[in-house]
């Protein structure tokens, strides 16, 4: 039987985590390729790992943008877990996301522990295989990650005939939180052990890829809902208190949950649409340790007043003793967010943070948000691309641990614009000569003009002859055509997602009202099985 070590003999080592999600490698934006940004973006955080010493990288699900990724895209992933594996991280853990074939990721599971690359794809029957004790470069015990993926509709419920929607809802969210209690539990357990052993706080990190409830997303953003009937929504009251902080993915809007500093989502990396093109996406490094270990200097990163004043524990002789007050805290965060909105601290959009002006320290981001995007002369949506610094988000003494936000550069810079011809020409002109770049500029063009203009494309291509951007999409929300000639419409199946050619289809077959329910009901299920079938499964 082992001794337990000393504080001496077992000093705690700094411990550095990077967060990201939703790479959807593979994905394009109206048929365009963006393979380029993706090898961009994978170069980028291959250096910021480096740069930050990153212990620890861990990819929240949503590693392709579909069960069948390209041959290239499967290429970028496995060149970019080559090179990391011979860089200063110790460790990769990757869960899948909604999006991701759960058999494709598993597949090479067993090779990639071979570089350190721990893999989940399918929920595990045995759940302590989704908990991963990632040891130091000494072979003591750095964390342990409670690395649980998407959880399908078929992990967490057994389906009956004639069940009614609020009961498979109640019964998807049972189906959750028994499945992360299950595993908070294993890892507690896990946890105990080695404090006996090692005398020091051991860190849990869990990973999640799910839909908070009151989650913010943006138009165009391709997120989908995760369970038929838009089930499954969580709340942040799932998540044990022993995580020390939870790894969340499936949102592309950076942001934290229900004012929780230790439940965040990353964010996807690059936009995916033209309705994320103002946000600054962001990756997030978790530093656990003393103080004197977050060496804010070399990292760049803008600091702040600490977001909680606890007393920090310095030796590893009051383990106990700060398990205790780690409860109590805990305990007063909960009742102090209570009446919190659930989610806030959103990134490079127009509308304050909810808790922006809160007085309570506990619950207050410690950072001035990043500002809002510029505005042309119709107050229309234009993005800033000026280079933004390293923030910290929360820092937390008492736990010792510290979330700091990492700006990811913009790879392909993207506008989005609307109004009539006039404003239009305008916001595209201000749009140029904000971003001062030759490099070319992906334009979304939504004329809103109530006058009749034929030939838009034609104009709008005019407008933008000789300048260094591109017009991806052209929309036109005018509703004349409609209203002359019932069969016709300025709408294009491009325009439209699989619920909406749906209901086209309920309403050009006159459907009565009373079927419509059953229909959909029926028809959502056919959909979250095409989406959800893994064609690599046997």
């Amino acid at each position: 039987m082992s001794t337990p070590a000393t504080s001496n003999s077992m000093p705690a080592r700094p411990l550095t985590i990077l967060h990201t999600s939703d790479w959807h490698l593979g994905r394009r934006l109206y048929g365009r390729m963006r393979y380029e940004e993706f090898e961009a973006f994978l170069s980028w955080l291959e250096e910021t790992i480096s740069t930050q010493k990153v212990d620890v990288l861990i990819v929240a699900g949503d590693i392709f943008d579909t069960m069948t990724p390209s041959n290239r895209a499967q290429a970028l992933y496995f060149e970019f877990l080559g090179r990391v594996s011979k860089s200063c991280c110790q460790h990769v853990v990757i869960v899948a996301g909604n999006h991701d074939s759960p058999t494709f990721l598993d597949a090479p599971s067993q090779v990639l522990k071979f570089l350190n690359v721990h893999v989940i794809g399918t929920a595990c029957d045995d759940l302590t295989n989704e908990v991963l004790v990632l040891d130091n470069v000494d072979g003591t015990p750095h964390c342990i990650i409670a690395a649980v993926p998407y959880l399908r509709d078929r992990d967490v419920r057994s389906s009956s005939a004639g069940e009614s929607a609020d009961s498979k809802d109640a019964n998807v969210i049972k189906g959750i939180r028994a499945h992360y209690d299950e595993v908070a539990s294993i890892v507690k357990s896990k946890q105990s052990e080695l404090v006996e052993m090692y005398q020091r706080h051991i860190p849990i990190i869990a990973t999640g890829h799910l839909f908070a409830a009151g989650g913010t997303t943006t138009d165009d953003d391709g997120v989908r809902e995760l369970y038929v009937g838009s089930l499954g929504k969580i709340s942040a009251e799932m998540f044990d208190e022993s995580f020390d902080y939870v790894a969340l993915g499936h949102l592309h809007v950076p942001q934290r949950v229900g004012g929780r500093e230790h439940i965040r989502y990353s964010g996807s990396p690059i936009a995916m649409g033209f309705g994320e093109a103002k946000q600054q996406k962001q990756v997030l490094l978790v530093k656990f340790g003393t103080t004197d270990n977050f060496d804010n200097e070399v990292l760049g990163v803008n600091v702040t007043p600490d977001s909680n004043t606890s007393q920090l524990i310095n030796t590893t002789s009051n383990v106990k003793t700060t398990k205790i007050e780690k409860s109590v805290e805990k305990t007063v965060k909960k009742v102090a967010i209570q009446a919190t909105p659930f989610m806030d601290d959103l990134f490079g959009f127009d509308e304050p943070s909810a808790n922006e002006n809160d007085d309570d320290e506990i619950v207050k981001t410690t950072v001035t948000e990043n500002p809002p995007a510029q505005q042309d002369l119709d107050n229309q949506s234009v993005p800033t691309y000026a280079a933004t610094t390293d923030k910290i988000l929360h820092r937390d003494n008492l736990n010792q641990m510290q979330v700091v936000s990492l700006p990811i550069p913009k790879f392909q810079k993207l506008a989005q614009v609307s109004g009539d011809l006039v404003s239009i020409h305008q916001a595209i002109d201000k749009a140029i000569q904000s971003l001062g770049s030759k490099e070319s500029v992906w334009l979304e063009i939504i004329y809103t003009g109530d006058d009749i203009v034929s030939e838009l494309r034609e104009h709008i291509q005019a407008m933008v002859e000789g300048l260094p951007c591109e017009v991806l999409k052209i929309k036109n929300t005018q509703t004349y055509n409609k209203v002359l000639n019932q069969q016709k419409t300025s709408e294009t199946l491009q325009d439209l997602n699989e619920e909406e050619v749906f209901e086209r289809c309920l309403t050009a077959h006159s459907i009565p009202d009373e079927q419509k329910l059953t229909l959909r009901d029926a028809y959502d299920q056919i959909v979250y099985n095409l989406r959800h079938a893994d064609s690599h499964a046997e």
